[in-house]
């Protein structure tokens, strides 16, 4: 009996699954919002959310990345929790008011949506050393995935432009975070 209860675990019959893997934890920042105001990790503590890194001059996958965040601001509208956030690699070029610009290029909606900024150092120990993305060093190489951070600031998955639906897979793991147990 137990063989074919662990079966009944894996092999999607029913609705309990294995909870999404634990790949690190966000520490605690400071940066700037573009509304110009400080923003820390603790206004996302509590709360599942998404998180990129852009620049606001990219002509490559950056706008893609935005317009994908855009769609999955609008596929949570019934999620009022869940908050988004995009990280500059260019923060000499990306001051707040940039940023601001670029929101409204997205219909980023205010208090959901946030575009980050500071110093350089910081975004570079977030990029690279918790959200192990790569660095920021001024080159403007960076990632393309979307990551989901679960409501303890735990990194829960990675979704990359060259999957064939990161989107759905993204939401999908989000509605299985909401049904996890904190």
């Amino acid at each position: 009996m137990a063989i074919l209860g662990a079966l009944w675990l894996t092999s999607g019959c029913g609705s309990r699954r294995q909870p999404l893997p634990v790949y690190g934890e966000i520490p605690q920042f400071r940066l700037i919002a573009q509304d110009g105001a400080a923003f820390d990790r603790a206004r996302l503590d509590g709360k599942p959310w998404v998180a990129d890194f852009i620049f606001t001059t990219c002509t490559g996958p950056c706008p893609r990345m935005s317009y994908l965040m855009s769609r999955v601001q609008q596929a949570v509208k019934d999620m009022p929790d869940v908050r988004l956030v995009s990280f500059t690699v260019d923060p000499e070029h990306d001051t707040p008011a940039v940023l601001s610009e670029y929101a409204k290029r997205y219909r980023a909606e205010p208090g959901r949506w946030f575009f980050l900024t500071g110093d350089q150092k910081t975004l570079d120990r977030l990029s690279l050393g918790a959200f192990k993305l790569g660095s920021v060093d001024g080159s403007l190489n960076h990632s393309t995935r979307l990551v989901l951070v679960d409501r303890k600031s735990r990194i829960r998955g990675y979704y990359g432009l060259d999957e064939s639906a990161p989107v759905a897979q993204l939401l999908g793991d989000l509605k299985r975070l909401q049904g996890e147990r904190e």
